[in-house]
């Protein structure tokens, strides 16, 4: 057994085992179906204690993971050294530069806040509690993707742990090829300590849900399709239909309710704004309005996901461009008369700047994706096991002929076989990751992918 007490006396923050009190919050993920049992967990107060830990790690042969709010947590961890990284939580603002630097356990809330003050924002994710680092590295689409593309392409620069314990930068003109990696390639490249993105000038956005009754959905979904088909590349909008409990935390307009919602974000004025969402207003009677100018302070609005840690269980896939086939076969596995065990499945539209790709190119994979298919089950782990994958497999059978090959990292909840790794990347940039995370993790310390799951 590995003695810890080397590693405790060279890290300033806390070094935990399974016997030490704290150790279960330590570990906790978000997603609270997940329970991780490492064999040790090293609380990273600064940069050095990152270093320490990886070069702790790779001497004693210890698989290394890390974690900042567990929101990507896909598997229990167990064994290994885990590095939680919520405490290097600093966010500074450049005006001048439009950018903000920040440490890799900051989650997005943080930084839209910071940035708002000075009429900015980032090209966040919808979730304000989700970490910024584990979303930037899978490439990221955001409330915003349509105008502003692909989060991970305002990444200025990192500071990354290598798998051999340096500290290095990556930008494009620093460690190019590892920065080309980090903007979209996801894990095994070592542990990301700082970042900085460059922020966009938004004080406001008009934005939010309309809320339609479930017996609309033909109406709703096939209206908002159509709508879509020639949607200016600034407006960018979801669809979600959503099986609300019957709960005093939900409001009462949709407390215990099955409703359909279109989400909407265009980051512009607010007349303009209602002018451009009258056609999706008008798809049906709306049960609940709450499209309006928000301050961009205020985006999370737009997708209203959950803030508070809680049992998950999460799917994705994406989908090629739809029709009217589309809509009978999607609401007979989903709809208002399907006993299916979601709460919540959403269709998000994608393209706009998101088909663009950097000068400089990066790793991120199935930017051709026209919509992203995301599937919420119900809160049961009774149900993680078997009720719940045998209903996506059946709901895949069904949407099978619009089912799009590649699929965005970030979207695919356990990448741990060679077809799902197929569906994030092309062949290509599956090989130059390759290439990547053998040169900055020549002994593998960083667990990724399904060569290092024995599948």
């Amino acid at each position: 057994m590995t003695d810890f007490s080397e590693l405790a006396s060279r890290i300033s923050g806390p070094v935990l085992t399974p016997a030490d009190e704290g150790f279960g919050a330590e570990v906790a993920a978000h997603n609270l179906a997940i329970v991780h049992l490492p064999d040790v967990a090293v609380g990273a107060a600064d940069v050095v204690d990152v270093v320490e830990a990886v070069r702790f790690g790779r001497k004693h042969g210890l698989p290394i993971r890390v974690q900042t709010t567990g929101h990507g947590a896909l598997y229990p961890i167990r064994g290994g050294l885990l590095v939680t990284t919520k405490r290097l939580d600093g966010v500074v603002v450049d005006r001048a530069a439009r950018t903000a630097t920040f440490g890799g356990g900051v989650r997005w809330g943080a930084i839209i806040a910071a940035a708002a003050e000075h009429g900015l924002a980032p090209n966040a994710g919808a979730s304000p509690t989700v970490g910024a680092i584990g979303y930037l590295l899978g490439g990221g689409l955001g409330p915003l993707n349509r105008s502003h593309g692909i989060s991970s392409d305002y990444l200025r620069s990192l500071t990354v742990v290598t798998g051999t314990g340096e500290l290095v930068e990556a930008s494009a003109e620093s460690n190019p090829e590892l920065f080309w990696a980090l903007r979209g390639g996801k894990g095994g490249l070592g542990i990301v300590v700082e970042a900085t993105v460059d922020l966009i000038e938004l004080a406001t956005l008009y934005g939010g849900s309309l809320f339609f009754e479930i017996e609309d959905a033909p109406a709703v979904l096939g209206g908002w399709l159509d709508w879509t088909t020639t949607a200016r590349d600034d407006i960018s909008t979801s669809l979600a239909i959503i099986r609300f409990p019957d709960l005093d935390v939900v409001p009462p307009p949709m407390r215990g309710r099955h409703l359909i919602s279109v989400r909407f974000a265009y980051p512009g004025p607010t007349p303009e704004g209602a002018d451009l969402a009258a056609p999706l207003r008008a798809l049906a009677p709306v049960h609940l309005d709450a499209l309006s100018e928000l301050p961009a302070s205020e985006i999370a609005r737009v997708h209203n996901d959950p803030t508070s840690p809680g049992m998950s269980w999460v799917r994705g896939m994406a989908v090629s461009a739809l029709d009217r086939g589309f809509v009978a076969a999607f609401l007979g596995a989903v709809g208002a008369h399907t006993a299916v065990p979601f709460v919540a499945v959403e269709l998000r539209h994608i393209g706009g700047a998101v088909r663009t790709d950097v000068v400089e190119g990066s790793a991120v994979g199935a930017r051709d994706t026209e919509f992203t298919l995301t599937f919420v089950g119900v809160p049961d782990p009774a149900l993680f096991e078997t009720v719940l994958p045998g209903a996506v497999a059946e709901v895949r059978g069904m949407l099978a002929p619009w089912l799009s090959e590649s699929v965005p990292i970030n979207w695919i909840a356990e990448p741990w076989i060679p077809e799902q790794f197929a569906a994030a990347w092309s062949t290509p940039t599956r090989a130059r990751l390759t290439q990547v995370r053998a040169a900055y993790d020549p002994d593998h310390v960083f667990p990724y992918g399904p060569a290092r799951h024995g599948v």
